[in-house]
This record gives structure tokens, sequence and C-alpha cells, in this order.
């Protein structure tokens, strides 16, 4: 089973200086964080905050492409976390034909932010992740702060991009 979520922000993790999208359940309260490259994260954070670059970038590229090809991205889905790295699935539809492409999350979720398309986690990644949290649907920035400051360095250092 799917749960959707949302991108919540993007943060720095303080041990490994590698950025996190923090993903929070669109229903419920559920945290999890994707620790990112640092490219994938500017990709995300320029969606974000609705930037405007003067040439297009790769995440930019791809959104073009694939509507110069009349294919819609109709979710993405966080589909699994094996040996502590995070997998991606993007599902495409095209003449009424689905097609599923293996990704990243962090390039499925820059290329989620500028189609406007539903984000998805399964269900089994957030119950393995040590890292999920279970939240209330008012949390507040500081929470979120304090939450993930108060995650170990064992949880820090447990996921790879």
């Amino acid at each position: 089973m799917e749960v959707e979520m949302k991108i919540r922000g993007l943060m720095m993790d303080p041990v490994t200086n590698m950025p996190i999208v923090i993903l929070k359940d669109a229903n419920g309260g559920q945290i999890l964080p994707i620790w990112v490259g640092i490219y994938e994260a500017n990709a995300i954070a320029l969606e974000i905050e609705k930037v405007s670059t003067p040439r297009p970038m790769t995440h930019d590229l791809i959104k073009n492409v694939l509507l110069g090809l009349e294919t819609g991205v109709r979710k993405v889905v966080v589909s699994e976390l094996r040996d502590d790295t995070f997998y991606a699935v993007i599902w495409l539809e095209r003449g009424g034909e689905i097609i599923s492409i293996d990704s990243r999350p962090s390039d499925a979720l820059a290329l989620a932010l500028r189609l406007d398309c539903p984000i998805y986690v399964e269900e089994q990644v957030l119950k393995t992740s040590k890292s999920t949290a279970n939240v209330s649907d008012k949390v507040t920035n500081e929470e979120l702060r304090r939450w993930l400051e108060g995650l170990n360095d064992e949880d820090f250092g447990r996921y790879k991009m």
C-alpha cells in the first residue's frame, strides 16, 4: 500500500553535511527523511522556491522531453529501502500505456515537483525506516528541527543516496 506524502522541506545533516529531503504524510503525520546529493537538493530547492534559471536544468529538460513526447507522469513512488538505500519508481503514461521507470528518489522528487504529480511512499518503506517518526499534523519547524536533532549519529549516517 502506498502513502501519499508531501515535501515538507530541505535540511542539512549536521553530521555528514549532506542535504536531507523531509517527506511528510499528507493525511496522518509520518515523516521520512531521505538523504540526497547536493545537486539534487539544489534542483528540489529551485523548484520549491520557483526560481527560474536562464537555461533548463536537467530535471527541467526531462520535463520538457516528457511533455514533447506527450507523456504524463502519474505519480512517483519511493518504493523500497534495501541495504540502507532508498529506491523509487516514476510511473509514466503515454498513449494509454503505463510505463515504470527506475529512479533515485531525489530525481523522482525533483521531477514530481516540476510536473505537479503526487508523491507516494510504500508503507513497507515507512515501517522499515528507523528514521520514520509519527508526528501530529501541526508540526512546527521548531518541532521538526528538535526531532531531527534527536536522531543519533547512526541514524544520520545510515542512509545512502
